[in-house]
């Protein structure tokens, strides 16, 4: 399925949710969707858990060692 597809899938949904639930379902379902996408990173392999705490100096020395 394109990015554009699963876009417009969210996209609806996050309209359908504002338009029957009120602002708070909007919210609720685009943290819900959030959280969905960074857990589907984590089991696809893209990300690592420790991107998120490594210091700066060492994500500079990592950016650099791959170019």
């Amino acid at each position: 399925m394109s990015m554009a597809a699963i876009g417009m899938i969210a996209g609806m949904a996050l309209g359908f949710a504002g338009y029957f639930g009120g602002f708070g379902a909007f919210v609720l379902v685009a943290a819900l969707g959030a959280i969905g996408f960074v857990v589907g990173r984590f089991l696809e392999g893209d990300w690592e858990l420790g991107d998120f705490f490594r210091t700066r100096g060492d994500f500079r020395t990592r950016r650099d060692r791959q170019r």
